[in-house]
């Protein structure tokens, strides 16, 4: 028997109640979404059939492995056999200098080496001179769920959160080369219902003298209205490739919201991650080390020269820059925490300040940055020509390409890939625009053909999208749709932004493994499916495709598969969709809630959960 919930009432009620499937319908699942383990890409497809058949996999989602601890009985080869109490342990190499002879850049790429992946198989690609020419260079490996030469359907799952209608015939439209072109550059795009959702949420982004204004102090609520407008960005608006690099950058250069800086918080999503998404990393890099909200978040305030606090300055090389693998020391944490010191924060205005009386002068050496910073008027500028140095240093550069080639390519993409990013970036003085331009003209992302995992926001997004769900009839209703949708993500563990510590969310299979989180996607889907995020439009199961007369199940199956999963389903997957959405009989079902059966099947499969 297999454990679903009940979609007798919405997901976010109090009352809704477990039940138990058929063995018919849970096994129909555990065929849809396992079949062919053996050749499935990417290990969304593993974690999946895990998750349904109870194996363990993994006991949890990996951490990054922990120091081991010396057994009671093991004796290390080199050590003395006297019976007098051992020596203390000497001080780790890594307090001194980490993953100094290399090491993974990252918590990410920690956790998805832990787990192999169908993705480090995956050939090394080139570069080439448009986006359609590299897509022709594509070799996908062979799958048993997704047409390797459907670039257009491939395109969709990765440039966007979900595809819409309009999306697929958007791009059949302009094609690739034109489809991209204009996703690369968003302001040419009309984009009425993404300014919508957005104005839906008037405390979004707000600046701290509206906030101040507004609400009580230390109320929380521009910093929901911001993450529930940027939910509602993903949702409904056009510019999706945008989008989705904002996600990028908002995990990158993280501050968490909600958090501590209530009245900071949404002005510095809106005028350092949305407003550089698009720009250079530097100047998106120097932007956040000027606002209060980073600077609070990091703890730069309460930083003097007497006692400088050194979690901004930490956090700057081994997360926003260079990485734990570029060899910096402990002593260039201090360095790096002395050089930012006296950026602080006017706490009446909620801005950023310059106060050089906590600045710590004196001479300065961070990898091979160098100064004197010999004034305390003088330091501002000796953290800026830092920051420009850190920006353009080739581990950062390879550091934010790993980043962007994750998201769009593979969770382990090749040290070349990787490479040609990075040079890239340092040849366009850090636009991150360049480097996302650059993903599209390698083959390496064209092959990259069902390799990636959707995690809960695009999960939920997406299925949001395929079933091209819409805005309310009001703003209101929008609104209220909208924040359903966040607060299920709360309970499925990913609101946008909403990641505690420093690191942002985690972008790789590895993370987001388990029984407990597949339930919660069911969930979702069933709530997308049935209309269950009250306020937003919804298409009724029986209309999102055409059923003609004559029509059989089969038929009518694999158009509803093309529509939401821009493929068709196998012969053996087919057979177990017919199975777990009861049509038997051979004819399409006649009432909703029949059809509705079979949608959210399709979307709790791999097909989906894949992309």
């Amino acid at each position: 028997m297999s454990i679903a919930i009940s979609p007798a009432t919405p997901q976010s009620s109090p009352e809704h109640a477990a039940t138990i499937e058929s063995d018919e319908v849970a096994t129909s699942r555990r065929a849809l979404l396992g079949v062919g383990l053996s050749n499935a890409l990417g290990i969304g497809a593993s974690a999946v059939l895990a998750a349904l058949a109870g194996e363990a996999l993994t006991n949890a989602a990996p951490a990054i492995a922990a120091e081991p601890t010396p057994s009671a009985t093991a004796t290390p080869s080199a050590a003395p056999t006297s019976s007098a109490s051992p020596a203390p342990p000497a001080p780790r190499a890594i307090a001194k200098k980490p993953f100094a002879h290399g090491g993974p850049t990252g918590r990410d790429q920690s956790m998805a080496n832990a787990v192999p992946t169908g993705a480090t198989t995956l050939s090394v690609g080139a570069q080439y001179p448009t986006f359609s020419a590299a897509a022709r260079a594509a070799q996908p490996l062979a799958s048993s769920l997704f047409d390797g030469t459907d670039a257009h359907a491939h395109l969709l799952r990765r440039a966007t959160f979900g595809a819409r209608p309009y999306d697929v015939s958007d791009l059949k439209k302009r094609g690739i080369d034109g489809w991209l072109k204009r996703q690369l550059a968003p302001s040419t795009i009309d984009d009425p219902s993404g300014a919508a959702a957005w104005a839906a949420f008037p405390l979004a982004g707000a600046t701290p003298s509206t906030i101040n204004r507004t609400t009580a102090k230390y109320s929380w609520d521009a910093m929901f209205e911001t993450g529930q407008a940027t939910l509602g960005r993903q949702l409904f608006s056009r510019r999706q490739l945008y989008e989705i690099v904002v996600d990028i950058f908002a995990n990158h250069l993280h501050v968490a919201i909600p958090s501590e800086q209530w009245n900071t918080s949404p002005g510095y999503a809106k005028n350092v991650i949305r407003k550089y998404a698009f720009g250079k990393y530097r100047d998106m890099l120097r932007a956040a080390m000027k606002h209060p909200a980073m600077l609070n978040f990091l703890n730069n305030d309460e930083s003097y020269k007497e006692h400088v606090n050194e979690n901004l300055g930490r956090e700057l090389l081994e997360l926003h820059t260079v990485g734990v693998a570029s060899g910096y020391t402990e002593d260039d944490v201090k360095a790096s925490a002395r050089i930012l010191s006296g950026r602080t924060i006017d706490y009446d205005r909620g801005a950023y300040r310059y106060d050089r009386y906590r600045h710590a002068t004196g001479p300065v050496a961070v990898l091979e940055f160098r100064s004197a910073n010999a004034t305390e008027s003088g330091g501002e500028a000796v953290g800026d020509a830092y920051l420009a140095y850190l920006a353009t240093h080739p581990s950062t550069a390879r550091n934010v390409a790993r980043k962007i080639a994750v998201r769009f390519i593979s969770d382990q993409p090749s040290s070349e890939l990787v490479q040609r990013l990075a040079d890239v970036y340092l040849a366009n003085d850090t636009s991150i625009l360049a480097v996302v331009r650059a993903v599209f003209l390698s083959s390496d992302f064209w092959s990259a053909v069902g390799v990636r995992m959707r995690r809960p926001l695009e999960d939920t997004v997406g299925a949001a999208r395929v079933l091209n769900v819409s805005m309310g009839s009001t703003a209101k209703n929008t609104k209220k749709g909208i924040t359903n949708m966040y607060w299920g993500l709360w309970e499925a563990g990913q609101p946008p932004l909403g990641w505690n510590p420093p690191n942002g969310y985690p972008d790789v299979a590895a993370a987001w493994l388990g029984a407990g989180s597949m339930i919660q996607r069911w969930n979702v889907h069933r709530a997308a499916t049935y209309g269950w995020w009250g306020g937003l439009k919804y298409t009724t199961p029986l209309k999102i495709v055409t059923i003609h007369a004559g029509d059989t199940a089969e038929q009518w199956v694999q158009a509803l598969a093309r529509r939401l999963l821009g493929t068709e389903l196998s012969p053996e997957h087919l057979a177990a969709v017919i199975a777990g959405g009861e049509l038997s009989a051979g004819k399409p079902p006649t009432y909703n809630w029949w059809a509705g059966k079979t949608v959210s099947l399709l979307l709790d499969s791999a097909y989906f959960q894949l992309r």
